[in-house]
């Protein structure tokens, strides 16, 4: 069975820094010559796009929901083959949500960090992280690191207040180097200035602290990655990415590379028309943030339009599922004219309009995904079908036009390869 160290940070909740803390534990470690794979609980894309640079790799999705835990099983016996450290970030609180952070602890038998914001807090601290470690029987925890710390003697108290014998990583001081946010979280690791330094500057710290050192090494159930089936062989899937459609799964690329189609990347911001190709995917984003840029964008909405027209697949996800309607109006109350092949208008929304997991049963095929979204669509077009949530409830509206599948569902191509295959087939 392959071994390798592993940590899984998480939290008592969110906003605790679990990102932050995980991307400069990555950064440090990779620094000392060690080959780091960062896993993310839950299906974010910002927080993976971090821990990518960070640690120099890609990071992938681990969630129990979305991707199925033969999916987080082999994927964690590759990374333990293939690295010197395995880093996880939890999502939430540990035990919120279901499946929860815990839950894949558990399964898996994952060593869990504590990370704790500190600030106002003293023997409570011990308190918190007695809770975390004793709530669930059976959790491997590994111990705690302090967060937001106002002084040496803040830490002396915070670390007096554990229970005998509980691990203590060290405490992370106050400080005003903190990731940029925006509406759907972190803003994209490409938007961000500086970053790199921000990272180093974030390892440093963090290597004062007792966290520097690896964790145990934990044994994998030795998995090997499933076959797949070259049925996109031959194809070209011209695939959008930028700041305006950036949420991408690496997996997602994997998954449609391994089925032998050549991904050609394009830029609508950049001004890039459509590259020729049998297929074309549009991924979330923010092109609400981009209207004006992306409005003057004749030749690529044209030829998107002729794409369809000739029947060509064209998918177009929450984002993306934007930027195809005849309008948008963005938070600012702005409106703007984007692609015109969907009917109707988008208008963002101050408030989040939809959020959680999804499941769909498509004519390709059943296929998992999520939501996560701001805005609310408007449309004469009437529903191919509805994904559901897991309670049983109704989820999203999908929309078929042609060979164009549109909606605010972000799909895992990895839940269902055939149906992905026929998702980009004509």
């Amino acid at each position: 069975m392959p071994s390798c160290p592993v940590m899984f940070i998480a939290a008592p909740a969110s906003g605790q820094g679990k990102t932050t803390v995980t991307a400069a534990l990555a950064r440090l470690h990779v620094r000392q010559g060690r080959r780091v794979s960062v896993f993310k609980c839950g299906p974010d894309f910002l927080d993976p796009q971090i821990h990518a640079v960070a640690s120099g790799r890609p990071c992938y999705n681990l969630d129990l929901g979305m991707c199925g835990e033969e999916d987080a099983r082999w994927r964690l016996a590759k990374a333990a083959r293939e690295s010197d450290l395995i880093l996880i970030e939890g999502v939430m609180g540990l035990f919120d949500g279901t499946p929860s952070a815990a839950d894949l602890a558990c399964l898996f038998n994952l060593p869990v960090l504590a990370l704790i914001d500190a600030r106002a807090m003293a023997q409570t601290f011990g308190a918190i992280a007695h809770g975390l470690a004793t709530y669930r029987p059976g959790l491997p925890f590994a111990g705690v690191l302090a967060n937001r710390v106002g002084s040496m003697r803040h830490a002396a108290m915070l670390r007096e207040s554990l229970p005998d014998g509980m691990g203590w990583f060290g405490a992370l001081p106050r400080s005003d180097t903190a990731l940029p946010e925006r509406y759907l979280g972190l803003l994209q690791a490409s938007e961000i200035k500086g970053l790199e330094s921000m990272l180093d500057a974030l390892a440093d710290e963090l290597g004062r602290t007792g966290a520097a050192g690896l964790p145990e090494a934990v044994s994998m159930q030795d998995f090997t990655e499933p076959a797949v089936p070259p049925l996109l062989a031959g194809r070209r899937i011209a695939v959008a990415r930028d700041a305006a459609f950036g949420f991408i799964y690496p997996a997602n690329l994997d998954i449609l590379r391994a089925l032998g189609a050549e991904i050609k990347f394009f830029s609508p911001l950049a001004g890039d028309t459509l590259p020729a190709c049998d297929a074309a995917w549009l991924p979330g984003g923010y092109p609400e943030l981009h209207g004006e840029t992306l409005s003057r964008q004749r030749d690529l909405w044209a030829g998107l339009h002729a794409h369809v027209a000739a029947g060509k697949p064209l998918l177009a996800e929450c984002g993306g599922m934007l930027s195809l309607f005849e309008k948008v109006t963005d938070k600012e109350g702005r409106t703007h004219r984007f692609g015109g092949l969907l009917p109707g208008r988008a208008m963002m929304q101050k408030r989040l309009a939809a959020l959680g997991m999804q499941v769909v049963d498509l004519p390709e095929g059943h296929l998992s995904g999520h939501t996560f979204h701001y805005s609310k669509s408007d449309t004469p077009l009437l529903p191919l079908v509805r994904a559901r949530r897991p309670d049983g409830g109704e989820g999203e509206a999908i929309y078929r036009v042609g060979r164009l599948t549109a909606s605010y569902v972000h799909f895992y191509f990895p839940s269902n390869l055939a149906a992905t295959a026929a998702l980009f087939s004509s």
